[in-house]
């Protein structure tokens, strides 16, 4: 079984960007984390990350075949149908992630138009948020 985890913008700057927002962990920490917790279910991780919309789409529409997806798009959350469209046309299911909480922050963080096309949404859990997604996708797929 194929999970992908894919990020978007910024977020190769986890570490770095806004650490009292983000954490001081980078996103080699966060795939490290996940590698330790798939391997013990017999899962096959692919880790994606792009700061460019296009190369995102391309990442998804290359591996339509697998089991599932957790994606944190970043800012594209908020504005981009292009994303939201290719996650609307995969028969996988999807749950979006937020390190932050992202509805105690700018109200332009609040809407997201990916959410519509993915079966759950988990925010302000930091890297717990991808555990708990993974988790989620496993119960789902595993039936």
């Amino acid at each position: 079984m194929k999970i992908l985890i894919v990020n978007g913008p910024n977020l190769n700057w986890l570490g770095k960007r806004e650490p009292d927002i983000y954490g001081q962990h980078t996103l080699d920490d966060l795939y490290q984390s996940l590698e330790e917790s798939a391997l013990k279910q017999n899962v096959d991780l692919t880790f994606f990350q792009s700061n460019h919309e296009g190369d995102l789409i391309d990442f998804l529409q290359q591996e339509f075949t697998a089991s599932g997806l957790v994606i944190n798009p970043g800012a594209l959350t908020h504005y981009s149908y292009a994303l939201r469209d290719c996650i609307a046309s995969m028969e996988y299911p999807t749950i979006e992630v937020h390190i932050s909480n992202v509805q105690a922050r700018d109200p332009f963080r609040r809407e997201s138009v990916i959410a519509p096309v993915c079966i759950g949404q988990i925010s302000g859990l930091g890297f717990l948020g991808y555990r708990l997604a993974l988790d989620a996708l496993l119960d789902i797929v595993n039936g």
